[in-house]
């Protein structure tokens, strides 16, 4: 069965954007900046990684989620073109390669998905898609930035208190202060 992968960059008060959006703080030079391209080189937009000359083999992930925010603050009318790329909205549209608006229910999405044959499912962003998911996320990679914003996104938005346990399978710690933490999702039982 495919995974839901929630990968994203967050502060150390936990915030992945400013309040507006803004993640420009976040560096994108230093040495953590290798193991993102080889080992999540799936997760930088098409056009980008081209012009980096890195290869896209859709072997991490094949499908991406984002809330409108997250799609709309990128500028792009398809950025993940290599990637099947939902984008949740109640209010809004648009059509570009390999991409889908949805109004329909997140978690049934990610059920359905997670049903099919293919690689991990990828959620983008943002917070609040990230709390109403929060019950289907099987793992988390977080790219620990050592920045504080002080307001934001938050990494999950609003949600209920239901606490639930994840295991570390990996930290690695980077000169340049940034941390890559993978967590697994415990399951009972």
């Amino acid at each position: 069965m495919r995974e839901l992968v929630y990968y994203a960059a967050v502060t150390l008060d936990g915030f992945i954007a400013g309040p507006n959006g803004e993640f420009d703080a976040f560096p994108v030079v230093g040495d953590h900046v290798e193991e993102i391209n080889r080992r999540f080189g799936d997760t930088i937009p098409t056009d980008f990684a081209a012009s980096l000359g890195i290869r896209q083999e859709r072997s991490m992930f094949d499908t991406v989620l984002m809330g409108w925010n997250t799609y709309a603050v990128g500028g792009m009318v398809s950025p993940y073109r290599h990637l099947r790329q939902i984008v949740f909205s109640r209010t809004h549209s648009a059509a570009g390669e390999n991409l889908e608006v949805t109004d329909s229910d997140p978690a049934e999405v990610v059920r359905r998905l997670k049903s099919e044959e293919g690689a991990a499912i990828w959620l983008c962003g943002g917070g609040r898609l990230a709390a109403s998911l929060a019950p289907e996320i099987d793992r988390l990679v977080l790219k620990r930035y050592p920045l504080l914003f002080g307001d934001g996104i938050p990494l999950f938005g609003t949600r209920s208190y239901r606490p639930a346990q994840f295991e570390e399978v990996s930290t690695t710690a980077f000169g340049s202060g940034v941390v890559f933490s993978e967590y697994a999702r415990r399951h009972e039982t």
